[in-house]
């Protein structure tokens, strides 16, 4: 269950509350997977600076939102104003690999990152995913632009050996605010389908509709049905379309699209598609804008999709348990067991997380396999971690195992707790009846006696 996100914020800060933007009191199963584009986040040169030596307000936002709800942020790409940010459950993350992130300006003919586009890849499960966020020109005369542009952010190739190209992947995922205006029609037309939900008469002069009967390589894009307003330009705090002097027409300029390799090479010329050919599918579920938002010009759009895999990978490369029952009272022990092919490193290190991790430099303390290992059989090895570097307060924690080679977790415990340090509660309490003795009422109390 993935949901995917595209907003361009405007340069607005995050607002108060994002539950229904990601649908967290749905009734239904909970999102295994939330991939979140925005477009404008504020990029004054000051803010972008401090943004790049710590994460952005948006990122902190997010992270704050999805962390208690068993989601880490397990990749983000920006550039300037474009924000990529992929979070995902714990029980998933031992089976996704080589991650990649990759930027492609467009904007002032490629020197300027204004306008281009960010992407995040993946391997799940075995099968190849690509999540891609992109700004194309603006107004209605450059379609023509938009999609050499598109072209071109296409064509990059991530660093790396044996990684796919962009529509080698089985499944590529395009949206972002794409800049697509209605052609033709006139923005009194325009107003008067919308107010009137017509929407279905402004679906064939919409610029990417026409662009996808005529070029090639956007044809084996598919996208949901246009049933929701079109989710530019608004007043502020509004869902009143542009009353500025410029009155801009309205536009579904924000836009979720996928590409599934399997059925762009597989399917016959009628069009059929054996099941048993299939290894990836998707289903969308639920494509909406949601109009309550108002920071931006924009309304933001989500779409909720089903992926349905037929999985190359079903072990994790690493198994890791805590042995026996912690406590900052006494050095713990760690045993872990890996797969034979697993490529090991002597930087490899399993950290201690607190189960509301961020992400994976958000541990609480870590162990080096090599240099902290204590002993070694075919079947598993034992590392210990020092009582020293473990919380005294205790609580609700897991241990991950980071690869370096592969740089991600490959393996991830159950949670489990750790107990507080008896002594250091002993002592704290010893101090609280010390200072309740010395406290003026208490001396004069006991001077009485």
């Amino acid at each position: 269950r993935l949901h995917l996100v595209t907003w361009n914020v405007g340069t607005a800060s995050p607002p108060p509350d994002v539950t229904s933007l990601l649908q967290l009191n749905s009734l239904g199963p909970t999102m295994d997977m939330y991939v979140i584009g925005l477009q404008e986040v504020n990029s004054r040169i000051t803010t972008f600076l401090s943004d790049l030596a710590f994460d952005d307000p948006w990122s902190i936002f997010f992270m704050a939102v999805l962390s208690p709800l068993g989601y880490i942020k397990l990749s983000s790409v920006r550039m300037q104003g474009l924000l990529l940010l992929v979070f995902v459950k714990h029980v998933h993350l031992p089976f996704i690999r080589d991650i990649h992130t990759h930027y492609t300006r467009t904007g002032l003919y490629g020197y300027w990152g204004n306008k281009g586009g960010v992407t995040v890849r993946m391997s799940l499960y075995g099968r190849t995913i690509c999540f891609m966020n992109c700004h194309l020109p603006a107004h209605m005369e450059n379609t023509e632009q938009r999609l050499d542009d598109f072209e071109k952010i296409l064509e990059m190739q991530f660093e790396g050996e044996n990684i796919p190209s962009t529509l080698d992947h089985d499944v590529l995922f395009w949206f972002g605010d794409l800049n697509f205006r209605i052609a033709d029609h006139g923005i009194h037309f325009v107003r008067e389908s919308i107010n009137n939900k017509r929407y279905n008469l402004l679906w064939e002069k919409d610029q990417l509709n026409m662009a996808k009967k005529k070029e090639a390589f956007l044809q084996e894009f598919i996208e949901g049905p246009l049933q929701f307003k079109p989710t530019y330009k608004f007043d502020l705090y509004s869902d009143v379309y542009d009353t500025s002097e410029k009155k801009r027409k309205p536009a579904w300029t924000d836009r979720i699209l996928w590409r599934v390799k399997n059925l762009c090479q597989h399917a016959s010329k009628e069009g059929e598609f054996s099941e048993e050919e299939q290894t990836i599918s998707v289903t969308l579920n639920n494509y909406i804008s949601h109009m309550s938002y108002g920071i931006s010009d924009h309304k933001p759009v989500t779409g909720t999709f089903g992926l349905e895999l037929k999985p190359l990978l079903s072990d994790p490369l690493v198994t890791l348990n805590p042995e026996g029952e912690w406590s900052a009272e006494h050095d713990v022990v760690i045993s872990y067991s890996a797969v034979p092919e697993f490529p090991s490193s002597a930087w490899d290190w399993i950290g201690l997380f607190k189960v509301a991790f961020r992400h994976v430099n958000d541990y609480v303390t870590y162990a080096w396999v090599e240099d902290d290992e204590i002993s070694s059989n075919k079947d598993s090895k034992q590392v210990y971690m020092s009582a020293a570097e473990i919380p005294d307060v205790g609580g609700e924690f897991l241990l991950c195992y980071y690869s370096n080679n592969l740089q991600s977790i490959v393996g991830i415990s159950q949670p489990f707790q750790i107990q507080p340090n008896r002594t250091l509660i002993e002592k704290d309490l010893t101090q609280e009846e010390n200072s309740w003795m010395q406290t003026p009422d208490n001396l004069e109390s006991h001077n009485e006696f």
